[in-house]
């Protein structure tokens, strides 16, 4: 027989952040703005120091813009289909696990930095080449490592950033789906002398997430570790010089001065 009963007073309706459902949805829109300026706040400062050495110990003072939101499309179409790209794996290395991020500098930028990085100005050239020269792309090359390494200490302090794949057109690198929600910064480098140098960085939405300080992430795997031997990676195909020798004798000057290519020297070895 089934029964009607009214309840005694109204069912509870608990909020997600009481349940625990809410911690799946990350930050609230004002949390994350403040994460994100925190953020840029810190790696202006850190970059600031570590890309002195690359620029003749300058002084600098590196800003880093709000972004501005962009769809894949729209920042590959402001990027241009010429530029010195550099697509960053920020959090990991040894081709697993990390966020990327796609950063470029135009020609010109390039080569004004390069030419700093050899003691010159660093400005700006009122026109660029078509192609980097040699020294230009590995200037670039450098200084995207370096910045892929501090995006990462100020995400993940115990791993390591690194270029995965550099290209003058950045639809080649595929860093994103045309479609993909993206935050597009500027980073602005300037330093005593009146030079000031800008970059492209650009981070997917839902990666900017997870790089932000605080961020619920997903561990990463424990590697296998094992006691290092010498026949076991990395040390086995470590080069080394081994040196052996073979006898000690004297010599006097004058015969070693009638030595020619091809004489052959006697040598008694003695039983052991």
């Amino acid at each position: 027989m089934a029964h009607d009963f009214a309840a005694a007073r109204a069912a509870a309706q608990h909020c997600p952040e009481l349940t625990g459902h809410g911690e799946a949805r990350g930050p609230r829109p004002e949390e994350r703005a403040e994460l994100l300026t925190a953020w840029r706040r810190d790696l202006a400062r850190a970059l600031a120091d570590d890309l002195s050495p690359l620029l003749s110990d300058d002084r600098l003072e590196v800003t880093i813009d709000e972004p501005d939101q962009l769809t894949g499309a729209e920042a590959l179409e402001r990027i241009g289909a010429l530029a010195a790209n550099s697509l960053l794996r920020v959090g990991a290395g040894g081709g697993a696990g990390g966020e990327t991020a796609l950063l470029s500098f135009d020609f010109a930028t390039a080569l004004a930095l390069t030419d700093r990085s050899f003691g010159g100005e660093g400005r700006m050239a009122d026109n660029a080449p078509e192609t980097l020269p040699r020294s230009a792309a590995l200037m670039v090359e450098e200084a995207a490592t370096m910045i892929a390494q501090t995006m990462t200490r100020a995400s993940y302090a115990d791993a390591r950033g690194e270029v995965m794949i550099r290209s003058e057109n950045a639809a080649r690198l595929k860093p994103f789906a045309p479609d993909t929600a993206c935050l597009m910064f500027t980073l602005v480098i300037a330093n005593q002398q009146g030079c000031t140098w800008r970059a492209s960085l650009v981070v997917t939405a839902e990666r900017m997430d997870r790089l932000l300080p605080g961020a619920a992430r997903t561990p990463r795997p424990r590697a296998d570790r094992r006691p290092a031997t010498g026949t076991a990676a990395p040390f086995a195909n470590v080069p080394l010089s081994l040196h052996a020798v073979l006898a000690e004798f004297d010599l006097s000057l004058a015969r070693l001065q009638t030595l020619s290519p091809g004489d052959s020297i006697p040598l008694t070895m003695g039983r052991q």
